[in-house]
């Protein structure tokens, strides 16, 4: 709802005058998954409802570039502000399933165009690409995951975190980071005190 959005931003503005960190971590087009249908969303493109395309879009990419307008004008204000898309490697895989892949692909490539016209007034724009995280529909396909590798939500919570108190932060507008190797890079843990592997490598082997 782009008016509540509004009404939030303007909230900020009244209470806080400013804004130093927008996360971008809204996404859609997962309601097969929830549902149970974990077939449907693994089947071919041409296999697939149409309506998978416009929740990948709609509600994912859509709603990141709402926020992002919206709250550029705080985030210009506090003078180092810093927005973070949340992506993916299906950005790199984008067989795997065509609308995802797509859709994360267009989220990687809004975060360098913005990223371009936010440079000049102070703040950074990264799209970051968590792993395999512990999240409730994730953990809902406990039994058919490995989740020896995964992350919770506060591993990536904790990578926003180490961007935005980085000074240097500006320098790296417009790239595409991974969390776990933000993690080595910067020194912090999960929550469980372990540091995942970056799937980086398994996923350009296969490209």
């Amino acid at each position: 709802d782009d008016d509540q959005v509004r009404a939030l931003f303007a909230r900020a503005e009244r209470e806080h005058g400013r804004l130093d960190v927008l996360v971008n971590s809204a996404w859609g087009g997962y309601e097969l998954i929830h549902r149970g249908d974990y077939e449907t969303f693994t089947k071919p493109f041409w296999s697939q409802p149409l309506s998978l395309w416009d929740g990948m879009f709609a509600a994912g990419v859509r709603t990141q570039y709402v926020a992002s307008a919206l709250a550029a004008p705080l985030l210009i204000r506090s003078g180092n502000g810093l927005i973070v898309h949340l992506s993916s490697f299906a950005a790199l895989r984008g067989e795997d399933n065509v609308a995802l892949g797509v859709a994360k692909a267009a989220t990687d490539r809004m975060a360098r165009s913005m990223a371009e016209r936010l440079r000049d007034h102070g703040v950074a724009a990264v799209a970051l690409y968590p792993g395999l995280v512990r999240t409730e529909g994730v953990l809902k396909w406990k039994d058919f995951i490995d989740l020896r590798n995964s992350e919770s939500p506060e591993f990536v919570g904790r990578a926003v975190a180490a961007l935005a108190a980085d000074p240097d932060v500006l320098e790296r507008s417009g790239e595409v980071l991974v969390v776990a190797e933000l993690a080595r890079e910067y020194g912090f843990t999960d929550v469980d005190g372990t540091q995942p592997e970056s799937q980086r490598a398994h996923f350009e082997a296969v490209r």
